[in-house]
């Protein structure tokens, strides 16, 4: 079984002659001023936690966007910084982007083009040349950081996500000694959804510069080589799941990401996890005699409205849950720049409100909705309390929050209701699976979660369980790495 000590093993044995690079989007350590104070701060990310143990062991450097107020007080001359701040093993380095980059790049291009075109929820995406300007000079700013880093010395480029298809390019045309990855974390679409790009072959020019590429599952990977095969010149080999433009040949892999199995059991038990129920007990009162939770970013993706109009419906099906249920939705505001996150959010609260109308006497109303972040102690907390939990999204590379909840259930209770249209729906077989846009269906999954017989609902759970404790976060990180491992470097380098 992958552990993170059997993970910092093979890079310690494999990898100690080579250099390291991550390049993500998002910063591992943000500094903030608080109350005239630097303060430190975590983010709550799946993809940190992913490669967080990765940066330990390596101790290379992790190139992100320097987004905190205090960021740029704290770097050095070169805009690094040793990290974590109590015992530094990996070097940050920082990139600046102006606004106008920012908003071009990130808000514009990735998050109001690439976003919706990937994910199938109908929502349509934009597409402003000024945007894939920002976007385009965006990469090429991170690639003058790679350079940097790397110097001459051997080393291993891993690129995060899709605020990155131009750089792989970028980087072999300017070192072609650089072996590089990327990691695809949301959905690739079919060939004629992402027919609709307007730049497509330039964007996939840029991803084929790397040497692996890797999709949380075989379908994403399938998706990825027939737009490939019909979009630009190359030569695709389905079997072998790899293809050759100009004399390069790149590897496409799938990588089911995953969690730290083995910390979310241990912390879920932890002492302030107890206290934590109980004051949401008291907060929710009485009358949650059956909790429903939902808790994730506020995102068109997550298929939000879709559940409310379930309860709302599963009410009125099954009266004999009135003044008995309780859902509790927390939503983290996102990207509330994008005027497509504005209308959910409006979108939810009105909702919300309409069912509550409906529903509610002096002592019950149904949905309880908290638009606010909350921090993993209290997410551990709901998780334990409630009797199901909700992962509705219309479309998701693989969703962590599902696994979270597995993971947060040492007492092998509650039910998990899973979106057929999550990687995580792949692995996690013995959730009770729904499609989401089928509100029926997806009410009858919650009917079916509180009156499951106690000892179907541990069977599920311990397989569940059993299943995530193999598939960790540090086998996804040993089999990426593993296969990178096989990439020779030049002699001449």
């Amino acid at each position: 079984m992958w552990t993170r000590q059997t993970l910092h093993d093979l890079i310690s044995n494999k990898m100690a002659d080579y250099r390291f690079i991550v390049v993500a989007n998002r910063e591992p350590f943000i500094h903030r001023y608080v109350d005239d104070q630097v303060a430190v701060i975590k983010p709550a990310s799946g993809l940190v936690t992913a490669i967080d143990p990765i940066m330990d062991s390596s101790g290379g450097t992790w190139i992100a966007h320097g987004s905190g107020d205090a960021d740029r007080d704290v770097v050095d001359e070169f805009d690094r910084i040793r990290v974590p701040p109590d015992d530094p093993t990996y070097t940050l380095r920082r990139v600046w982007l102006t606004r106008e980059q920012e908003r071009g790049f990130y808000y514009g291009l990735a998050n109001e083009g690439l976003w919706p075109l990937c994910h199938v929820t109908f929502s349509q995406p934009e597409f402003r040349s000024e945007d894939w300007k920002m976007y385009r000079e965006v990469n090429q700013l991170y690639a003058d950081a790679v350079l940097q880093e790397a110097g001459n010395d051997p080393t291993f480029v891993f690129i995060q996500d899709y605020h990155f298809c131009l750089l792989p390019r970028m980087l072999k045309n300017a070192n072609s000694k650089l072996i590089v990855a990327q990691f695809w974390h949301i959905p690739w679409p079919n060939r004629e959804v992402f027919r609709a790009f307007p730049w497509k072959e330039e964007l996939l020019d840029g991803m084929l510069g790397n040497d692996l590429i890797g999709f949380h599952i075989r379908y994403h990977c399938q998706n990825f080589l027939d737009t490939l095969d019909r979009t630009i010149e190359a030569r695709v080999d389905t079997d072998r799941f790899q293809v050759t433009r100009g004399g390069h040949t790149s590897m496409i892999r799938e990588f089911p990401i995953s969690i730290d199995f083995a910390e979310h059991v241990a912390l879920s038990q932890a002492p302030e996890v107890d206290t934590a129920m109980v004051r949401w007990k008291k907060r929710l009162g009485r009358t949650a005699e059956v909790l429903g939770v939902g808790i994730e970013r506020l995102d068109y993706s997550k298929g939000i409205p879709q559940r409310l109009r379930a309860v709302d419906f599963l009410l009125e099906q099954r009266p004999e849950l009135q003044r008995r249920l309780v859902f509790l939705q927390v939503a983290a505001p996102s990207r509330s720049h994008i005027p497509a996150y504005r209308k959910i959010e409006d979108d939810v609260e009105n909702l919300v409100e309409e069912i509550n109308f409906r529903w509610k006497d002096r002592n019950w109303q149904p949905i309880v909705f908290l638009k606010e972040h909350h921090g993993p102690v209290d997410m551990m907390a709901l998780h334990r309390l409630a009797q199901f939990c909700v992962v509705s999204s219309l479309h998701d590379g693989m969703n962590l929050v599902a696994k979270e909840f597995v993971a947060n259930r040492a007492d092998n209770d509650g039910v998990l209701i899973l979106s057929e249209f999550t990687g995580s729906a792949r692995e996690l077989t013995d959730a009770v699976q729904v499609n989401p846009f089928a509100i029926h269906e997806l009410a009858d999954a919650m009917h079916r979660a509180v009156t499951m017989p106690p000892d179907e609902r541990t069977r599920r759970m311990q397989r569940m369980r059993e299943h995530l404790e193999l598939h960790n976060v540090y086998r996804w990180g040993g089999k990426v790495l593993s296969e990178l491992l096989k990439f020779d470097f030049p002699e001449n380098i």
